[in-house]
């Protein structure tokens, strides 16, 4: 029986947070197994590529040998957290003890809170007991809100098994609780101890994850002290699953973060967490890649409430192609990010188009596709805008260029020309070729790449590839056919090679 589209109101939201779908149309990524499997800690990938969809399976997955406690920063107490810089250590360790300090303090409140196997054994009893002493004594609860741990209106305090090194402060009095403005004079001496309680206790029949996600908000290239703080949380991260996983305990201490952002960090040992630790988050390419058509027949058989699979053909007229025999998939899928969020709300719009045509139709048709095309390159273009403008100041002037140029093929003369003409615009000393560079970073275009990687002809888009590097030099260069409506260009010049 063919299925009835009118009666679909969408197959989804283009946000994890908002996504009524997420759980029930989740596609197992290679990403989320090496993470759940305690084999990598680092889940990196563009905005709207998946991340946080993994970050709320994990946490949103009910089993009982697996504990999970998840950080956001929307309202994270950063000015608290930024007085535990430490000083006198190499700069890419200043924060490497206070996220210490915090997985911690996390994982301490899911032995306590969640695990009820606890103590799970005659040999963890004086662990478990000291963890539970310490965050009684300094938090005054079993279950402290992790968005106060560095709150200044509490004091570290000690029952005289922390193990501090008193000598540091006074010594005419016996002290049993300081201020927690001086935890980073003696964090490495509290982590110490502590980590050796709370390693100990975990149960090794169970899984514990702590995860930080949404990272990038707030982010600027240019907040160096951000750079760290995210420098620190990797190093640490690093040491503590490393550490449990030598105690043969399954704990990991998980990131997710925009690869982007990943690629601007320096610090010593990036290429060890980049070989060993990182998992980046791919569709349609690269290694251990999944498919976004197989992502959205999840969301088809979700939303049809279908007893059987339901295929993108079910749904997609492919019998006809599209322009350049291009498969509607194919077509649709040149024109994202190769992301989820911009798939479905490509799918959305088109079903959108495929209702007000009231034409009958038994299945997406090209013309729906079309019809939609100009919706959802106003989005492709305000998604866009939300990692831009923190990077390039003047990117609304070289986006104004770019629609200066009439067609999505262009060359590097075409360029020059477009930008002398807008010139006007342009208040300071932008160059071009930088500014052309700077657009290739967001893939808003790409080059042309003569015999390319895999031995033909390609046109090469920093969004299929992080590492590559760009060409000022190649002959042609294209915007992203994303774009094609919101900057009112052509399909392509004459001169087009391919």
């Amino acid at each position: 029986m063919p299925i009835n589209l009118s009666t679909i109101s969408n197959f989804g939201g283009t946000d994890a947070d908002e996504d009524a779908l997420l759980l029930d149309s989740f596609e197992d990524h290679p990403a989320y197994s090496q993470i759940v499997q305690h084999e990598r800690f680092c889940i990196l990938g563009r905005k709207g590529s998946g991340k946080t969809a993994i970050f709320k399976k994990i946490l949103q997955d009910r089993q009982a040998n697996a504990f999970s406690f998840g950080h956001t920063f929307t309202d994270y107490p950063w000015h608290h957290h930024d007085k535990q810089k430490k000083a006198g250590v190499p700069e890419e360790q200043c924060f490497v003890q206070s996220w210490t300090y915090l997985c911690l303090i996390s994982l301490s409140k899911i032995l306590l809170n969640q695990d009820h196997s606890q103590p799970y054994s005659e040999g963890t009893v004086d662990h478990i007991q000291r963890v539970e002493r310490f965050i009684l004594d300094t938090y005054g609860s079993r279950d402290p809100d992790v968005t106060q741990i560095f709150s200044p209106s509490h004091k570290l305090r000690f029952s005289g098994d922390i193990g501090i090194n008193w000598k540091i402060f006074k010594a005419s009095t016996k002290i049993d609780s300081i201020e927690m403005e001086h935890l980073p004079t003696i964090a490495q001496e509290v982590n110490h101890n502590l980590r050796t309680s709370v390693v100990e206790s975990l149960n090794p029949e169970n899984h514990y994850y702590v995860l930080f996600d949404q990272l990038d908000l707030g982010f600027s290239i240019e907040d160096k002290a951000y750079s760290l703080r995210l420098i620190g949380l990797l190093l640490a991260a690093k040491e503590l699953n490393v550490l449990a996983k030598a105690k043969g305990k399954k704990l990991t201490i998980g990131i997710f973060l925009r690869d982007d952002i990943y690629g601007s960090l320096r610090f010593e040992d990036k290429n060890k967490i980049t070989e060993n630790f990182a998992a980046p988050v791919y569709w349609d390419h690269g290694p251990n890649h999944r498919t976004m058509k197989s992502l959205m027949e999840k969301r088809f058989t979700t939303v049809t409430q279908s007893s059987k699979h339901i295929d993108w053909e079910e749904i997609f007229d492919e019998l006809h192609k599209m322009t350049g025999r291009q498969t509607k998939y194919q077509y649709m899928s040149d024109r994202t990010f190769l992301r989820p969020r911009d798939m479905i709300k490509f799918c959305n719009e088109t079903l959108t188009a495929y209702k007000a045509s009231m034409d009958g139709a038994g299945r997406f048709e090209n013309k729906h596709i079309l019809a939609a095309q100009s919706h959802y390159s106003d989005y492709l273009y305000r998604e866009l805008e939300d990692e831009i403008h923190k990077q390039i100041s003047n990117y609304e002037f070289y986006v104004e260029v770019l629609k200066n140029l009439d067609s999505l093929q262009f060359t590097r003369d075409d360029f020059l020309q477009s930008w002398e003409s807008r010139r006007s615009l342009l208040s300071g000393d932008d160059k071009p070729d930088l500014a052309m560079k700077q657009l290739y970073s967001f893939s808003l275009i790409g080059y042309y790449s003569p015999g390319g990687g895999a031995g033909g002809s390609e046109y090469i888009w920093k969004y299929k590839d992080q590492k590559s590097t760009f060409n000022e030099n190649a002959s042609q260069f294209r915007v992203h056919p994303g774009f094609k409506e919101v900057l009112g260009l052509k399909k392509f010049s004459r001169s087009d090679p391919g």
